[in-house]
C-alpha cells in the first residue's frame, strides 16, 4: 500500500471523495472498501482492485490474550513483524517496524541476526497500525499508543518513518497523538538532531544496554560510531531544545551487563532531571541468558539508592516470540 497510488486512483473524482475514502480508511477502518456505499460501484471496485484493504497475514496470540504478533506477507515475497500489547489499564499499544531486518548487528537481538533486506515505506508502517485498529475495532477498542521498537533502527529510515507518523497524527485520520508515539533508536545521533527540531512532541528512547564503550561496542557494534559521550551529548542537545525526558533502555543479560559495577556506573551516567531509564530483563533469542531475580533486585537497589528515575518493564508475548528483541520474521 503506498499513499501515491492511493491518491492516483482519485484524479477526475469530486475534491471530497479522498477525504471521505480516508475516512472510511484511517477512522471507520473499513476491511472491504465495497463497505464504503457511499462511493459509486465502479470506484469501489477500482480501490479494492488497485488498493486492497485486507493485508495478507498470520496472527499468533498468547494464552492470556493480552499479546498478538502478526506476521505480515508482503508484495515482493517479504515477511515484517509487529506486536499488540493489552495493558491493565486500557492502553493498546502496537510495536510497529521501520525495516524489514536490520543493519546494526545487536549480537543479543533476533532482528539483527536477519541481516538488513529493505526499509519499509510509510504506509507499510501505517498497515501495521491500521491491522489492530480493525482488530480492536470489533471489541469496541482503539489503538492508544505507537512504539517504533520492532524491526529496525527507525532513524536508518528517517523520511518513512516521520511520512507515516504524519499520517497517524493527523487529526482528520487516526488521531493518534505524538506524546503516545515512541521512537527508540541504539543513538543515530543525525536522527536525534532531526527529530529535536520536528514540530511533534514524539517520545525519544536509547537503546543504551551498556554504561562503558568497551562493553557497548561488544554487544553494539554501531557503537564505535556513536559512542556513548556522543549520544548523551546529542540527548542533552535534544532536551535542551524541546524540554522532554528520554529515556533509556538497558537490557539486563546474566554475566554481560547486571553487575554491581555494571549499574553503579549507569547511574553516573544518568544523573539528569530529564533522563529515565527502563530496565528490560533479557528475552532470550540465543546464547544468553535473562538474570536471576535476584541478581535483578540488586541491580535495583543499586538504582534506588543512587535516585535515578527508573521502572522495569512488563514482559509481554515471550512465549509467542513477540518479546523485545525476539522478532525475526518466522513463526
Amino acid at each position: 500500500m503506498e499513499l501515491e497510488i492511493f491518491e492516483k486512483i482519485f484524479i477526475g473524482q469530486p475534491s471530497f471523495r479522498i477525504k471521505q475514502a480516508k475516512k472510511a480508511l484511517f477512522c471507520d477502518f473499513i476491511d472491504d472498501w465495497n463497505k464504503a456505499t457511499i462511493f459509486p460501484k465502479d470506484l469501489r471496485e477500482r480501490l479494492n482492485r488497485e488498493f486492497p484493504i485486507l493485508a495478507n497475514a498470520e496472527a499468533f496470540f498468547s494464552k492470556d490474550k493480552k499479546t498478538v504478533r502478526i506476521l505480515f506477507f508482503l508484495k515482493d515475497g517479504l515477511k515484517v513483524e509487529a506486536v499488540l500489547m493489552r495493558h491493565i489499564d486500557g492502553r493498546n499499544t502496537v510495536c510497529v517496524s521501520s525495516q524489514i531486518g536490520c543493519p546494526l548487528g545487536c549480537i543479543f537481538c533476533a532482528t539483527g541476526k536477519m541481516g538488513f533486506k529493505r526499509n519499509l515505506n510509510s504506509m507499510e508502517i501505517v498497515w501495521q497500525v491500521l491491522f489492530f485498529s480493525r482488530f480492536l475495532k470489533k471489541e469496541k477498542e482503539r489503538v492508544t499508543n505507537i512504539v517504533f521498537m520492532g524491526m529496525g533502527e527507525p532513524f536508518l529510515n528517517y523520511e518513512n518513518v516521520m511520512g507515516a507518523i504524519r499520517i497517524l497524527n493527523d487529526k482528520d485520520g487516526m488521531n493518534i497523538g505524538a506524546r503516545h508515539i515512541s521512537i527508540s533508536t541504539i543513538g543515530i545521533i543525525e536522527g536525534i538532531k532531526k527529530l529535536a527540531d520536528e514540530k511533534m512532541q514524539i517520545n525519544l528512547a536509547i537503546s543504551l544496554h551498556a554504561p562503558i564503550d568497551e562493553l557497548r561496542s561488544s554487544i553494539i557494534p554501531k557503537n564505535k560510531k556513536y559512542p556513548i559521550a556522543e549520544i548523551l551529548k546529542t540527548v542533552d542537545f535534544y532536551i535542551k531544545k524541546t524540554d522532554r525526558k528520554v529515556m533509556f533502555e538497558y537490557l539486563l543479560i546474566k554475566n554481560i551487563n547486571d553487575s554491581h559495577e555494571h549499574a553503579k556506573s549507569l547511574a553516573k551516567l544518568m544523573k539528569k532531571p530529564l533522563y529515565f531509564v527502563n530496565l528490560i530483563v533479557y528475552n532470550k533469542t540465543g546464547k544468553f541468558v535473562p538474570p536471576s531475580g535476584e541478581k535483578i533486585q540488586l541491580f535495583k537497589n543499586i538504582l534506588e539508592k543512587e535516585r535515578i528515575n527508573f521502572s522495569q518493564r512488563y514482559k509481554f508475548g515471550q512465549e509467542i516470540k513477540a518479546a523485545c528483541g525476539q522478532l525475526a520474521s518466522g513463526k
